[in-house]
């Protein structure tokens, strides 16, 4: 007869203190139940603390259309659900045999449970994982190669999903089982060799046990919250690493990425990463690392790259942004796009947000707005500068310079570097000119990020 852990408060009180704790004392939950041995023993811990708590319960079962007793498994999950009085969602799911059908099922599950979640107006969702499961999941990483954030291993609470026994061991609930007279489904793929997970609970724990010479299953699980909560800081650290490193116009300040602890720079990089779709791994990093140490270059999958060159870190397309069209603006009232930019000829002050130019009576119609040309110069308080120098002082990244707008005036003087941060000198007008009650307005999905006085 298996035997409880020590120390274990009984599965029933861990249950009903574990809901408590999670807030749903006096709400809901969905158990997802196999009709295996954990899974049975949330379906009747459950039932049997649901009054104290005011728990409102409901079961979730499934058949995964891969093996022909399963019917039979699912219908013994209903049954037991209507002896404990409470309602039973059946649901085929279908599935077809084949290369990762575990994750397949996983995620088929896991989204059916959610769906059904919504459907019943339920607060949460509750699995059967336990003690083992957890050590389990935290070897089978670590022999993958994961890093701390996989070594966090399972949660215990996501923001609809709780694993309540997920401080029982398999040997807890086993023990449970037999002193409630209660069987259970022996799913057979939990004995076949061929799966990873198989081999891991079977072969590598208990020769892990006889190496160590006691039980090492609580100190991974151990691990693995400890794990879970120093990645949660490191999380929040690199959160607020990213806002404040984060630039105008996309991408990152390639000092202050450089400046950063190897961990949160790992994490801040990996999100640049993600952010585009690129494939995040092990080597990808080191690569991403080694191009902001040294200013360079590193493609990324996909064809895209990552450029840590001009101050700025930022992942490019395959393809370099090409240079939009020319918007010309006829006068008072004009609109129209340029690129992700948007010009409107308007009276009055520019809402929050939104970048001006104020325009004299004298200004010389239309306006035209257009890319960088060779030669362009612009008149400022130091005196004239090409354009090509001013961009790259703003770290305006080279692969985003023929998409900033040039504003010029009918005679072809250059008016205006939108969302540029420096200040305008005389623009050569006429000493007597009377500024006009219009304005150019120019906008950005970047506009409200920028600093400094536009040119």
């Amino acid at each position: 007869m298996p035997r409880a852990s020590p120390g274990v408060p009984p599965l029933a009180a861990l249950l009903a203190r574990s809901y408590a704790e999670h807030g749903l004392a006096s709400r809901s939950v969905l158990l997802a139940v196999s009709g295996g041995a954990d899974s049975t023993a949330l379906l009747v811990g459950t039932a049997r603390v649901r009054e104290s708590l005011g728990l409102r319960v409901e079961v979730a079962t499934f058949d995964h259309g891969l093996r022909p007793d399963a019917s039979e498994e699912v219908a013994s999950v209903a049954n037991l659900s209507a002896r404990l009085g409470l309602v039973c969602h059946v649901r085929a799911l279908a599935l077809s045999p084949g290369a990762g059908v575990e994750a397949r099922a996983r995620e088929a599950r896991y989204a059916t449970l959610e769906v059904l979640r919504q459907e019943r107006n339920l607060t949460a969702i509750a699995t059967g994982h336990t003690l083992n499961d957890q050590a389990e999941t935290l070897l089978m990483r670590l022999a993958r190669g994961t890093a701390l954030r996989g070594a966090r291993g399972i949660h215990a609470q996501a923001p609809t999903l709780l694993r309540p026994l997920l401080a029982c061991s398999r040997d807890d609930v086993l023990a449970f089982l037999h002193a409630e007279g209660l069987d259970y489904v022996r799913d057979p793929m939990n004995a076949d060799p061929s799966l990873f997970r198989t081999r891991m609970r079977t072969d590598v724990l208990p020769a892990l046990d006889r190496a160590a010479g006691f039980r090492t299953l609580p100190h991974l699980a151990n691990f693995a919250r400890l794990a879970a909560e120093d990645e949660a800081l490191l999380g929040r650290l690199a959160d607020a690493s990213w806002e404040r490193l984060s630039l105008p116009g996309g991408g990152l300040d390639a000092v202050g990425v450089g400046a950063l602890e190897a961990p949160l720079r790992r994490r801040v990089l990996a999100r640049l990463l993600d952010a585009v779709g690129a494939r995040v791994d092990q080597g990808t990093l080191e690569r991403v690392m080694d191009a902001v140490r040294r200013g360079g270059t590193t493609p990324l999958s996909g064809g895209a790259s990552l450029k840590a060159t001009g101050g700025r870190v930022r992942c490019v397309g395959p393809r370099p942004q090409g240079a939009p069209g020319v918007l010309v603006l006829a006068g008072a009232g004009a609109e129209g796009g340029f690129g992700a930019w948007r010009f409107q000829v308007a009276e009055g002050s520019a809402p929050p947000g939104v970048l001006e130019f104020a325009l004299g009576k004298e200004t010389a119609w239309p306006l035209t707005v257009r890319s960088r040309r060779p030669g362009d110069r612009v008149r400022t308080r130091s005196g004239h500068r090409k354009v090509q120098d001013v961009l790259v002082d703003a770290r305006v990244p080279a692969e985003a310079r023929d998409a900033q707008p040039v504003v010029v005036d009918a005679d072809g003087g250059l008016l205006w570097l939108p969302g540029v941060g420096v200040s305008v000198a005389d623009r050569g007008a006429p000493s007597t000119e009377v500024a006009s009650r219009h304005s150019l307005w120019a906008s950005s999905p970047a506009t409200s990020e920028r600093k400094g006085p536009p040119l």
